[in-house]
């Protein structure tokens, strides 16, 4: 599906399948914490019933002006990062989708900062409103803390390499303030570079995530799923790299097991709170239609019943 600004839905008709095909079905209240440009919203809104509802986030101020697009009674939107979901009652929803990362419109958009194949302002804020941007950290981030995000974040090998080379061109030209010329102090100082990736793609990752605190909201959100979500409720996670994907699998993986106290190995395990049900992939049309779905995995699972322990 494509959407305002050539946006192409990942998984479109995987997710809503997920997210509506679990024992409650299109019923009660749905939450997509990444509205993004709607394609999951719209999608979700054509096969609610009559008195479902769906509630949006997204902190980007761009998302939240395309949502005011949809007249649909049963539809809001909240101008929030999804960790907010913490504040919602519990066993409140049906369905809990959080598809991840950052989206087409706003790589495209130069004026945004988060490419490094379209020179810009070095900003790279889901929110620009709020929080320094990358240009402001990176200015002021000592070098050992600027290696560390790079490399934890970005997975990347060259992180030290690169630290020093920001540190020593913003001492000697000031402040980094465009996109392409972070892109170039990168270049310069990756010796090695992987068949087909730009060698700043690791550190731009790496910077946008820690500028956002995107893993940190991802595990804030994957926690207050478990209250908000209601017994047979599903879970749906659409991540695009490793590290969002590993935390998704862990939690999963975590709530799916039985839970022993080890200090009373007769009494009954703690009941498990979440049932694994799927892991999916794009197809090889939807990634030959849209490259940028080639990494995408979807994890579904659902709330279970809690039972007591006896």
């Amino acid at each position: 599906m494509n959407g305002p600004l050539g946006h192409t839905t990942v998984l479109l008709d995987e997710a809503v399948e997920a997210l509506l095909g679990g024992p409650l079905g299109a019923r009660g209240c749905f939450i997509d914490g990444t509205f993004g440009r709607g394609g999951h919203a719209r999608r979700v809104l054509e096969r609610l019933d009559a008195q479902g509802r769906l509630l949006a986030f997204d902190r980007d101020p761009e998302a939240v002006a395309e949502a005011a697009a949809i007249t649909d009674a049963r539809f809001s939107i909240r101008h929030e990062a999804f960790s907010a979901l913490s504040g919602l009652p519990a066993g409140s929803a049906s369905g809990v989708l959080l598809d991840l990362g950052v989206s087409s419109p706003q790589i495209d958009a130069a004026a945004r900062g988060f490419s490094f194949r379209l020179d810009g302002p070095l900003d790279m804020r889901m929110d620009p409103s709020r929080g320094p941007s990358a240009s402001e950290w990176l200015q002021d981030a000592g070098q050992a803390q600027i290696a560390e995000v790079i490399r934890e974040y970005g997975e990347e090998r060259f992180a030290g390499p690169i630290a020093k080379a920001i540190v020593a061109w913003r001492t000697k030209h000031g402040p980094i303030t465009r996109t392409g010329e972070l892109a170039d102090i990168v270049a310069g100082a990756v010796k090695t570079r992987e068949p087909g990736q730009n060698p700043a793609t690791r550190t731009f990752q790496a910077v946008r995530i820690f500028i956002n605190g995107e893993l940190q909201e991802l595990r804030q959100a994957l926690e207050a799923s478990l209250s908000v979500l209601a017994p047979g409720g599903r879970l749906v996670v659409i991540s695009f790299h490793s590290l969002e994907d590993r935390i998704v699998k862990q939690f999963i993986a975590q709530h799916a097991r039985a839970a022993y106290d080890r200090r009373a190995p007769f009494a009954p395990p703690a009941p498990t709170l979440l049932r694994a049900v799927a892991r999916v992939k794009p197809g090889a049309a939807e990634v030959a239609a849209n490259p940028r779905a080639r990494s995408a995995v979807m994890r579904v699972a659902e709330r279970t019943q809690e039972v007591p322990a006896t």
